[in-house]
């Protein structure tokens, strides 16, 4: 497990950072000596070439059309959600002038893109929401706002109707899926929304489904890195944890190593200052019994930009879904990627 008290403990530090750094490593640079680990190394490439290839891009060659719609980023006062409503106005959909929140602001409004944004309290959004609904037929929702507040939200949304992007992580997922299947409402639901990421989980998932028990035995290690405002464990490191789990390795969430501190960031993890405020690093090392053999697996991405943009690609992929009467009602960023008509 890491060590909880690294930044008390210098020299644990410096062994953490040696055993396993979070900087970019330089390419290996020895030559494959033998013609037939050249030959197991193209049969080893063109088996993840095939298995990825089951993840086949429906429309990849097609145009994305042009789509308008309006779009209610709940909650605009958080970084995320302005940042998705900034994403949304750039690529022409309407935004809602409406959005609640528990955050005061001045005059009750902010502006967005030289667009003003009413801010309700959520309290009323029982209240404010159906004659929304009404106004904007075609409406759809992208929900930022806090984890304690996901079910609830959802809940609101199935009952009034409401198709929604769920991009806030937390609360409880099983119950949160149950909610849209009874309610038969459409909906994309991920953990993660950036596209590249999404595109790695898919293929740690192909990885645990080929090669179930493949690392029985193995020693795993978690640690991720967000700025502090963020509560719970990363969404995505659920996910990738349980794709290990398949894979055989034995671990409980709570030894996830989760770093808040912006001197820790810097120092250990080598977050950029100025992205201390927005930013998520992840590595997961994993140490064979003997201690002879580990791997690692490594993404770091600073900002929120990532995220957005693919936030407003499932919210552009919802609103076609909807249009074309598709039977299924309930998706993840996967099958975002699998359609293929992204920006």
């Amino acid at each position: 497990m890491l060590s909880a008290t690294i930044a008390a403990q210098p020299a644990a530090a410096t062994a953490l950072r040696r055993r396993c750094p979070l900087r970019p490593r330089q390419p290996l640079c020895a030559p494959i000596g033998t013609a037939a680990t050249r030959q197991w190394m193209a049969t080893a490439r063109l088996s993840v070439t095939n298995a990825l290839a089951n993840l086949s891009v429906e429309s990849a060659s097609a145009a994305p059309p042009k789509l308008s719609f309006p779009i209610l980023v709940n909650s605009c006062t958080g970084k995320m959600g302005k940042a998705v409503a900034e994403a949304a106005v750039s690529a022409g959909l309407q935004l809602v002038p409406v959005s609640f929140s528990a955050m005061e602001v001045p005059d009750g409004k902010i502006e967005v893109c030289d667009r003003e944004i009413c801010i309700h309290d959520p309290s009323e959004s029982e209240k404010i929401l159906p004659s929304i609904v009404k106004e904007y037929p075609d409406l759809i929702v992208v929900d930022y706002t806090v984890p304690d507040a996901v079910n609830a939200n959802a809940e609101l949304y199935c009952k009034l109707g409401l198709p929604f992007v769920m991009g806030t992580t937390g609360g409880n997922r099983q119950l949160l899926h149950k909610t849209v299947h009874d309610a038969n409402i459409y909906a994309v639901i991920s953990p993660q929304m950036g596209k590249q990421v999404v595109a790695f989980l898919a293929a740690m998932e192909i990885m645990s489904e080929k090669f179930p028990g493949a690392f029985s035995g193995y020693k795993l290690e978690v640690m991720e890195s967000h700025q502090a405002t963020k509560l719970d464990i990363s969404g995505t490191a659920k996910a990738v944890i349980s794709c290990f789990q398949k894979l055989g390795v034995s671990f409980d969430m709570n030894e996830v190593k989760q770093v808040r501190d912006p001197e820790e960031q810097v120092t250990l993890v080598g977050v950029p200052e100025e992205h201390l405020g927005g930013h998520a690093f992840h590595m997961y090392h994993l140490t064979s019994p003997d201690g002879t053999v580990s791997f690692e697996f490594q993404h770091n991405v600073c900002g929120r930009s990532i995220y957005a943009e693919g936030t407003v690609d499932a919210a552009m992929f919802l609103y076609t879904k909807i249009k074309s009467g598709a039977s299924k009602k309930l998706y993840d960023m996967i099958d975002v990627l699998r359609e293929g008509n992204m920006r």
